[in-house]
C-alpha cells in the first residue's frame, strides 16, 4: 500500500488521466440518453444515472492507482475509502460538475479532479464534457490550458468587469442571491450565470471573465477549479477575512478584488439561506 504523497506532477500525471477516461464516459453515455436518477437538495438539483457511474469509475480508477488514498467525492462522499493518513492524498472528485447543463445538453459540464497533501490542494484538472477543453495546475506550478500558461484579467476598473456568479437550487438562497445580482449589476460591466462552478473558475483563470463568486460552493466544486485560478494570479478567499468556502467564494485579480470584495460584502452575499 502506498503511504507517501508522490510530487504534484505526479499527481496531476494520475488525475489527467482519471479525468479524461471519466469525461469520455460521461460523454458517451449523454450521447445515449440521460435519466434523473434522484434529486439533493430540492426537486430541481438533480442526480443523473451517469454522475454515479462516472464517480464509480473514479474511485476504480483511483484505487487502482493509489489503492492508499482518501477520495471525498459529490455523490457518494468518502465511500468506503478511510480516513487521510498523515501525510497521505484525498482526491476530491466532482463527477460532473453543471449536472443541469448535462441534463439538457448544453456544452457548459465539466469533470473536476483534484489531489490534496495534508489538506492544501496541490494538482487538479478540469475538463469540459462537451469540448474536451481542459485546464490543470499544480501547487506553485502554474495554470494551463493546452500547453498555454494563464494569466488572470489585466482588468483594473470594477465597472469595466464582467463578473461571473451562480445560484442555488433553495427558493430563498436565490431570492437573496438575485437581490445581490440585482444591485451589483449597475457597478460592473455584466453578469454572467452559465451553471458550472468549477468551469468559471477555469474562465476567471483565463480571464474569459474578470472576475467570479458565489455562495453554497462545496469541496469538489471549489478543489480542482479554485487551484487553476489561484496559479493564474488570482485572489481567491471568502468576505471579511474568510477562506474561501461555503459562505463564500470570490476569485477575482488583485486590482479588482478589493472593490468587489466591498460592493459583496455591503450587499451581504454571504448571508442569507
Amino acid at each position: 500500500m502506498i503511504t507517501s504523497a508522490p510530487t504534484p506532477r505526479e499527481l496531476l500525471t494520475i488525475a489527467v488521466e482519471v479525468a479524461r477516461d471519466a469525461a469520455a464516459t460521461a460523454h458517451r453515455m449523454r450521447a445515449e440518453g440521460v435519466s434523473v436518477a434522484a434529486t439533493k437538495s430540492t426537486v430541481t438539483d438533480v442526480v443523473t444515472a451517469a454522475d454515479r457511474a462516472v464517480e464509480r469509475q473514479v474511485l476504480a480508477a483511483l484505487r487502482e492507482r493509489r489503492p492508499g488514498d482518501a477520495v471525498l467525492g459529490e455523490e457518494y462522499g468518502t465511500g468506503d475509502t478511510g480516513p487521510v493518513a498523515e501525510g497521505g492524498v484525498r482526491w476530491v472528485v466532482d463527477p460532473i460538475d453543471g449536472t443541469v447543463n448535462y441534463l439538457y445538453g448544453l456544452p457548459y459540464c465539466a469533470v473536476s479532479l483534484a489531489a490534496e497533501v495534508a489538506g492544501e490542494v496541490v494538482a487538479g484538472v478540469v475538463r469540459n464534457v462537451a469540448t474536451g477543453e481542459e485546464w490543470t495546475a499544480t501547487a506553485g506550478g502554474g495554470a494551463w490550458r493546452d500547453g498555454e500558461r494563464l494569466r488572470c484579467s489585466a482588468e483594473t476598473d470594477l465597472g469595466q468587469a464582467l463578473v461571473a456568479t451562480g445560484f442555488g437550487y433553495d427558493a430563498g438562497r436565490r431570492a437573496h442571491q438575485a437581490r445581490v445580482v440585482a444591485e451589483l449589476i449597475p457597478h460592473v460591466r455584466d453578469i454572467r450565470r452559465m451553471g458550472a462552478a468549477a468551469l468559471d473558475l477555469c474562465l476567471a483563470a483565463e480571464g474569459r471573465v474578470d472576475a467570479y463568486y458565489e455562495k453554497g460552493l462545496a469541496a469538489w466544486d471549489l478543489a480542482a477549479g479554485g487551484l487553476v485560478a489561484r496559479e493564474a494570479g488570482l485572489l481567491v478567499t471568502g468576505l471579511s477575512g474568510r477562506a474561501a468556502g461555503p459562505d463564500l467564494v470570490l476569485a477575482a485579480p488583485p486590482a479588482l478584488h478589493g472593490p468587489l470584495h466591498t460592493r459583496l460584502a455591503d450587499l451581504d452575499a454571504s448571508g442569507g439561506p
